[in-house]
């Protein structure tokens, strides 16, 4: 199998190494660059499959970097990698287009996962248009809002649309309620909460008539969509 090729945008030069190196043992191609203008110029010139991005560096943050990746590459996966923790900073990542945002300091092995994660979760995307997902025996169509089985299809609203994209593309991981609320609702008040709870009924009865297919509360947390 070919191995997936990551750039790997960070300062500290040693934890860019020390990120570099692991991820090479954990069988990854890595180019490492220590600034954000050097990491556009290797982004321009290389094929990469995923790129992890520092947001605090001098030059060119990370958040600025991720939005001229976004602009050559609307799909490639891209990690944030910081020491900021404020929730409107996540926000600020996922609205560039962020597949996930870990907070320093971390574990390389939770890295790992979420990286192979978000390999997975990219694999699984129809690479026609990047936004077909395919939930147990159902298709969803993102940029249609179509939800399909057995040649039934139900048109989804724009609200139940976006809410199922993030399921899908957490799959099998818990999906933030504060953060879904931000990014659909633009607010988490208690009443837009109480709204969300609705869809996530909806989503359920929609996808009933495949067993495998679950979405459960995580207490406190949020939700998260299982396919057995």
């Amino acid at each position: 199998m070919k191995k997936k090729n990551i750039l790997l945008v960070e300062d500290d030069v040693n934890l860019g190494t020390i990120l570099s190196e692991y991820l090479q043992l954990k069988k990854f191609e890595v180019d490492l660059c220590k600034n954000g203008d050097d990491g556009l110029a290797y982004f321009k010139k290389n094929n990469y499959d995923l790129c992890i991005l520092d947001v605090m560096m001098p030059r060119k943050d990370g958040f600025t970097l991720g939005k001229e990746i976004r602009a050559i590459n609307k799909n490639i996966p891209i990690i944030f990698l910081t020491a900021k923790s404020m929730l409107k900073d996540k926000i600020e990542g996922f609205n560039i287009g962020a597949d996930d945002y870990i907070t320093k300091p971390f574990n390389t092995e939770e890295l790992i996962l979420r990286i192979t994660a978000i390999l997975r979760r990219s694999n699984n995307v129809n690479s026609a248009n990047n936004l077909i997902f395919n939930i147990g025996k159902y298709s969803f169509d993102y940029q249609k809002r179509l939800l399909e089985i057995n040649r039934q299809v139900r048109t989804l609203t724009s609200k139940e649309s976006e809410l199922l994209k993030l399921l899908c593309e957490n799959n099998n991981e818990t999906l933030n309620r504060e953060l879904a609320l931000s990014l659909i609702w633009k607010d988490d008040n208690y009443f837009t909460s109480r709204s969300m709870d609705v869809y996530i009924t909806k989503l359920r009865n929609y996808l009933k008539d495949d067993d495998s297919i679950e979405i459960v509360n995580i207490h406190g947390v949020g939700f998260k969509l299982l396919i057995n």
